[in-house]
């Protein structure tokens, strides 16, 4: 990804973030993180994150996606003796559509944006509603039409540790300038 790409991306998920009611910092600004997953695809499979702490005890932060922006297919592993990281999605703004193992809806909102998507039983959630995925929990996520807001609040998050299905996938990003 270029520098360039990740400097408007930080600055349309900021303002999305404004537009919602949700105060950042400068120095949130600055840092927040845009990941494309090494795939080069930012408006299709990525995510932008704001961080608010991530230490031994637990995690908070704000995910941003853009209109029809997809997290990829991952689950958290156990890491250092501890288990997979357990988080909870509260929607914010937009609707997102989340997919976890179980019995597969037949028409699923989302459309995949590669073969390596593999659960789609769905959970729909709006502004104010919330879901728990319980560690080692494989699960991809899509925002709708206008984008989504989720805040995630989690055990510890050792984002380096997460397994993809798809073997392409680099969770750390690469920025080019």
């Amino acid at each position: 990804m270029k520098r360039s790409e990740v400097i408007e991306a930080r600055k349309r998920a900021a303002k999305m973030l404004a537009d919602a009611g949700i105060v950042i910092t400068p120095e949130e600004a600055e840092n927040l993180e845009v990941a494309d997953f090494g795939l080069g695809r930012l408006e299709k499979e990525g995510l932008e994150i704001v961080v608010y702490v991530n230490n031994d005890r637990y995690c908070a932060k704000e995910l941003v996606l853009f209109p029809y922006q997809t997290c990829p297919e991952h689950k958290h592993p156990p890491v250092e003796g501890r288990p997979g990281k357990q988080e909870t999605f509260r929607c914010r703004k937009g609707i997102v559509y989340l997919y976890v193992p179980g019995e597969p809806v037949a028409s699923p909102k989302a459309k995949p944006p590669s073969e390596y998507y593999t659960v789609f039983h769905e959970i729909v959630l709006r502004p104010g509603e919330q879901y728990t995925l319980p560690p080692e929990t494989l699960h991809w996520f899509q925002a709708g039409p206008e984008g989504a807001i989720v805040s995630e609040f989690s055990s510890p998050s050792v984002d380096e540790a997460d397994i993809f299905t798809d073997p392409n996938v680099k969770r750390l990003p690469v920025i080019e300038d």
